[in-house]
């Protein structure tokens, strides 16, 4: 079959590879429909963790093309999407939802390692199929259901865990397409105002247009920009979803007294410069999260199907598996305004 493959450094292939196979006989292996390009994958493409020969991917929604012996839940020909995050799928953790805490250590991310296939690709094996792999429902459509994979369970627990109260003001700092699920979500929380902030023209209007405020950060002022808007006390609650050090550390002092900061950007700097006097002086609370994303589907499935969340026009770019060399790199240089890419396996 053929899948997306990290030949090395800012390269990555279409490539024939072994067919997907079950994992085991609590497993599944789907049939690719659709599969998108995440921000976390670029740190594989820029060579961050020092890996190749990798199958990518961990979003990707599709066919149910065999089932094993112990899978309860789902049957040949279902739809279906995949947890981006997976586990041991039998302790109590993963039963609940959350494969993070799962109690046996086995928590990982698909197509991260060699030993790992990923969902950009015709199919893929995937274990523990109960606890991570759910029926699509007839009314979500296949766009939304790729971000039920990912991106919308890490940007609404990032708004969850921001501690967002009625009245708040809310800051989101990176307007990824990560950055753009938590801007969205956080309205679910009854926030006054949402202060946006990037540095990207084409990402700042698409903000503006779901009703934020946008910050342009281009000339590093966005600290001060954001004390200006609030009469200098900050913001309630600081959505960072970049990961870099300086934009961790900028999301810290835009915090208000008692306010959260809410971290999803990917940051494994175990070295970060902690800016931990000014948090103590000002009593703030910072979270990270990986998202447990199969817990987040009782609350993003009614929401997507009563038409109380409308993530459209996330994916602004279409192509097919065969173009994916063209697609990384488009997505990494930020080409033609793109938000995020959605791959056909079909081409």
């Amino acid at each position: 079959m053929r899948a997306a493959v990290l030949l090395a450094e800012r390269s990555v292939g279409m490539e024939e590879v072994p067919d997907a196979r079950l994992p085991g006989p609590d497993g599944v292996v789907v049939t690719i429909e659709q599969a998108a390009i995440c921000g976390s994958d670029l740190h594989l493409y820029h060579g961050d963790l020092g890996l190749e020969r990798v199958q990518l991917g961990h979003e990707a929604v599709g066919l149910v093309a065999e089932v094993g012996a112990d899978v309860h839940t789902l049957s040949v020909g279902d739809r279906v999407l995949i947890s981006g995050v997976i586990a041991c799928g039998h302790c109590t953790s993963c039963w609940r939802g959350d494969p993070v805490g799962c109690r046996n250590g086995q928590t990982a991310v698909l197509g991260t390692t060699p030993e790992l296939p990923g969902g950009q690709a015709e199919a893929i094996g995937v274990p523990g199929a109960d606890a991570f792999v759910t029926k699509v429902p007839d009314g979500i459509g296949v766009e939304d259901s790729v971000l039920l994979t990912d991106i919308l369970p890490t940007g609404y627990l990032g708004a969850l865990r921001a501690d967002i109260t009625p009245g708040d003001t809310v800051v989101v700092v990176g307007l990824g397409p990560v950055g753009i699920m938590a801007l969205e979500c956080a309205g679910l929380f009854g926030p006054a105002r949402i202060l946006a902030v990037d540095v990207v023209p084409d990402r700042l209007a698409r903000a503006a247009r779901l009703g934020a405020e946008p910050i342009d950060a281009r000339d590093g002022g966005a600290v001060a920009a954001v004390a200006e808007a609030t009469a200098g006390r900050g913001a309630e609650a600081v959505i960072e979803a970049v990961g870099l050090d300086q934009t961790i550390i900028d999301a810290i002092s835009m915090t208000a007294v008692n306010g959260t900061v809410s971290v999803i950007g990917v940051n494994l700097n175990m070295a970060l410069p902690f800016p931990m006097g000014f948090a103590f002086l000002r009593s703030i609370t910072v979270r990270s999260t990986i998202a447990a994303i199969p817990g987040t589907w009782g609350a993003l499935i009614p929401l997507l199907e009563s038409g109380r969340l409308r993530p459209e026009g996330t994916f602004t770019h279409h192509l097919g598996l065969s173009e994916v060399g063209d697609a990384y790199a488009i997505f990494d240089e930020r080409r033609d305004g793109v938000l995020k890419v959605l791959l056909d396996p079909r081409r």
